[in-house]
């Protein structure tokens, strides 16, 4: 196994394949180095001397500056570099596209056709509160459903979305809350939809209700609490109608460009951006190259990085959303007196990560090389087949749930750390690095690990097939714990 990784020829360092012990000499390409200290495992280490203030690159572009003088050999870390990052920046449009193309292949998996023409990857059942009072009775009818339906009434997953708001929001948080919940009564992994409120929350069941616009009845079913005796026996009845109505829903062949995809990370370390983002990015392409969609969120870790994805814009008007969305992600760090560097986390620092610019290059590459043909609002669904950029912020499950909410059927999710979470849609978690897999093979699902061995083809070919048989219901992980959650993002004032 190598033992060193450079990701780019203009790259003054190199990632430890791993951990290298001080005074180790190292041949490397051309260089032979010797470690002047003992460097972790997915860290980096110096490929040349720098002087205070000489630029770190890694990808190919500027990862921050060092703070004092580093030797070659030097292990590369917060301890000696800093972010290059302040505030908003000018830009300019420069289209760089060299899109990697696979051949269609026909690929299908087995979906279920909505008559809305949509196609879900689960036939699931949602009770979705319309506020946050009503989460426990909506749990407590479920679960007598469940226990009348032991095999689940013929539903895929059974999932009450509980979320804390509706009530006590003003402006934009009352606005988002209501999108994301209206998104998710017409998500097409949906087979019936029970909307419960209240009954005097500021997000009224019926003005909700007229905000779905035509919607299938039989499919959709409404309760107020206040407005009936017992709420849970009423409920119970509406669920038994859903039941009904679902219960012949049938898989057929789909083609794989019905595919939405969701990207994310979380708990990214020093492989993330060599194995499990590009891996997705792989993907992507390939999803692409077949019709099909991807979405890149979590804004706040595109800094850094961004430069990248304008260039490859579609178009000048596509350019210059993607400007808005980043500098007015930006602005919203800077009203609140943040820095909008206040990236990466502990445990990104912990598996290597040094600055947002190093996380954000990494990140990225889950995006692969395809055209940016649209950028989307927090709560909007998909418009075009393509990479979309979707904005939200980096946390877990608020980036993961408005990619569900966008009309993702599935979220496809790297992490070098670990992370047992899941959002409302099946959530597939792909872990960088061996080490992980093993440990944690109870919340991983597929293991980019060997990709520090194997050939990307190789390994993509197996993503391919796995990607296909989650598609057409084999269950993951965080399906199979029955963790599925929603998190909504808010930005304002609580009354």
């Amino acid at each position: 196994m190598k033992r060193l990784m450079k990701m780019n020829p203009r790259d003054t360092v190199a990632v430890a394949l791993r951990p290298i012990s001080s005074g180790e000499r190292i041949v490397f390409e051309e260089l032979s180095l010797e470690a002047v200290q003992d460097i972790p495992q997915g860290h980096k280490i110096a490929l040349t001397a720098f002087a205070e203030g000489d630029v770190v690159t890694k990808y190919g572009y500027p990862i921050g500056h060092a703070t004092a003088a580093i030797q070659a050999g030097d292990w590369v870390h917060t301890h000696n570099i800093k972010t290059n990052l302040a505030g908003e920046e000018e830009y300019e449009y420069l289209p760089e596209l060299h899109p990697v193309t696979y051949p269609q292949r026909g690929l299908t998996f087995q979906g279920y056709r909505r008559s809305n023409g949509k196609t879900g990857i689960r036939n699931d059942l949602f009770i979705i509160p319309t506020v946050g009072c009503v989460n426990g009775i909506a749990e407590q009818m479920l679960q007598e459903f469940k226990a009348e339906h032991p095999d689940l009434g013929g539903f895929d997953n059974l999932t009450v979305l509980k979320h804390p708001y509706g009530c006590s929001q003003l402006g934009d948080d009352h606005r988002m809350t209501r999108s994301i919940l209206l998104d998710a009564v017409n998500h097409p992994n949906a087979g019936g939809v029970l909307v419960f409120g209240l009954g005097c929350e500021n997000n009224i069941v019926s003005e909700f209700r007229s905000m779905l616009g035509d919607y299938d009845k039989r499919r959709i079913k409404f309760l107020v609490a206040q407005e009936v005796g017992n709420e849970v026996e009423a409920g119970r009845a509406l669920l038994e109608e859903l039941y009904e109505a679902a219960k012949n829903d049938v898989r057929e062949p789909v083609p794989l460009s019905e595919l939405n995809i969701g990207l994310k990370c979380g708990g990214s370390d020093g492989f993330s951006g060599i194995t499990a983002n590009p891996l997705l990015g792989a993907f992507s392409d390939f999803i692409i190259s077949q019709g099909g969609t991807s979405v890149l969120t979590e804004v706040p870790e595109m800094f850094g990085a961004e430069k990248v994805l304008m260039a490859r814009a579609e178009n000048r008007e596509v350019y210059e959303d993607i400007v808005s969305l980043i500098n007015n992600f930006k602005q919203y760090f800077l009203s609140y007196g943040e820095p909008v560097y206040e990236n990466p986390s502990p445990g990104n620092k912990a598996g290597g990560i040094s600055t947002l610019e190093d996380k954000s290059l990494g990140c990225t590459q889950k995006a692969g090389s395809s055209p940016v043909v649209d950028v989307l609002q927090y709560g909007v669904k998909l418009r075009r087949k393509g990479l979309s950029l979707l904005q939200a912020p980096g946390n877990d499950l608020v980036a993961a749930s408005a990619l569900a909410a966008s009309d993702c059927q599935l979220v496809l999710f790297t992490t070098g750390r670990g992370t047992p979470f899941g959002s409302f849609v099946p959530t597939v978690k792909i872990a960088t690095n061996n080490d992980l897999f093993a440990k944690k093979g109870h919340w991983m699902d597929f293991n980019a690990g060997p990709l520090l061995e194997r050939p990307m083809a190789e390994v993509l070919e197996e993503f391919i097939n796995y990607i296909i048989h989650v598609a057409s219901g084999e269950k993951t992980r965080n399906e199979q714990n029955e963790v599925r959650e929603l998190a909504i993002f808010k930005n304002g004032v609580t009354l």
